[in-house]
């Protein structure tokens, strides 16, 4: 695990107070990188051949098509077409030639699951929907997250004053927990891996728990009876419930730089 160390962004979205600051870390990498891809870079040579290879999500595509730049994304896109084309030539020439061996199989075989052309089906549509599903701009967030998730790990084995800062803090949502914990057994060891799962678990059990009474207040709101009684912090609790399981989704931006 190798990764350049930077600080900074870690700590500005730590004092973001958030329910998790790697996920203010990813949405303000999505912006950036959403940006990017339209602007100077949609020109650039090794872009350009990043995106043909790989292409976008339908999260993504959604994202680019909102910049209102449509000469530069329908530049991408069609040369991604053109080699998505290329590389779907040999794909459907093996679904056809599967398809001919499954036709020509008994009625009974293929009852019973003995079609000699099953396998060569679905290795075809694997690739096919690999090809629809993978996303460039998915892959360098993933990227930028993980050295952040790394970075929050030295913070924490280095700086006191972050490890104050963390325990403090609201923890992070549970897929990035997830991944701070794949992590942590690599990057710590022995009394400060042991105290760094003790108070992300802390601050996981007291976020959620303080989560569970503002949702069930938001649902006691709909009773006319309680129509006079105070939001408190259950108002935008269900969009906080969702982003704290989910990851960051909807509602507010979690980094409003």
């Amino acid at each position: 695990m190798r990764y350049h160390i930077d600080t900074i962004p870690v700590w500005d979205a730590m004092k973001l107070g958030g329910e998790c600051p790697l996920c203010a870390l990813r949405r303000r990498n999505e912006l950036i990188d959403v940006d990017r891809f339209l602007g100077a870079s949609v020109m650039e040579p090794d872009t350009r051949i990043q995106v043909n290879a790989v292409g976008f999500c339908a999260h993504h595509q959604v994202l680019l098509y909102e910049q209102k730049n449509r000469l530069g994304h329908a530049l991408m896109m069609h040369t991604h077409l053109k080699e998505t084309m290329g590389k779907l030539k040999p794909l459907l020439a093996q679904a056809a030639q599967a398809g001919e061996k499954s036709a020509s199989t008994p009625a009974l075989k293929r009852l019973m699951g003995k079609s000699e052309g099953k396998e060569g089906l679905k290795e075809a549509a694997a690739k096919i929907r690999a090809m629809s599903q993978s996303c460039i701009l998915c892959d360098t967030i993933e990227e930028h997250t993980r050295r952040y998730a790394y970075t929050m790990l030295h913070l924490y084995k280095n700086d006191p004053s972050f490890r104050k800062a963390f325990a403090a803090s609201k923890g992070v949502c549970l897929p990035d927990m997830a991944m701070l914990l794949e992590m942590a057994d690599e990057a710590l060891s022995g009394d400060m891996l042991r105290d760094f799962i003790r108070d992300l678990s802390a601050a996981m059990d007291a976020s959620l728990s303080k989560m569970e009474k503002d949702i069930e207040g938001f649902t006691l709101k709909f009773d006319y009876r309680n129509a006079d009684k105070p939001w408190g912090d259950s108002r935008g609790s269900l969009e906080r419930t969702i982003n704290k399981l989910q990851g960051w989704c909807l509602g507010e931006e979690p980094n409003p730089k």
